[in-house]
């Protein structure tokens, strides 16, 4: 199962820039189909993010830790005209921080989940809301509308 977090402070910065968790969705399941920007070593990833409505040319950078099909965790993003790279002492220390939270225990994660140093992102709640606003179910009904009618 594919476990998406993102650190509290990438989360400040995605609420200030509008980003919804479905980008970052987007972008983990882009990663496991092999479309991976860039590879900066020890686990940590740049993934382009579309702005909403906007093209991934003039969208974010993410930086990510991930262990490809299992976890991922969103550590730093920013906007491509705002910063244009990163210095090496912040990948270093994003190297770092990310394998501490690959590395996290079940426990662990349980315990930074607890105290908010982590947060989850849902995907598949994300998803069924996007399918839901992308048309009508067979039968003329919108899905929200056929999940209603079953209640």
């Amino acid at each position: 199962m594919t476990c998406v977090l993102k650190r509290k402070d990438f989360a400040r910065w995605q609420a200030a820039e509008k980003l919804p968790d479905i980008a970052l969705c987007k972008a983990v399941h882009e990663m496991e189909s092999g479309l991976i920007d860039v590879d900066l070593g020890g686990a940590l990833y740049k993934k382009r993010v579309a702005r909403p409505g906007g093209g991934k040319s003039g969208g974010y950078r993410s930086l990510l830790s991930a262990r490809i099909g299992s976890r991922y965790v969103f550590l730093y993003g920013f906007s491509k005209s705002d910063k244009g790279n990163i210095t090496q002492d912040e990948k270093k220390a994003l190297q770092f921080v990310g394998k501490v939270f690959l590395g996290l225990s079940p426990e662990a994660l349980f315990n930074a989940l607890q105290a908010d140093v982590l947060l989850e992102v849902h995907c598949e709640q994300d998803h069924r809301i996007a399918t839901r606003r992308s048309g009508d179910a067979p039968g003329g009904r919108s899905d929200r509308q056929g999940d209603d009618a079953r209640v």
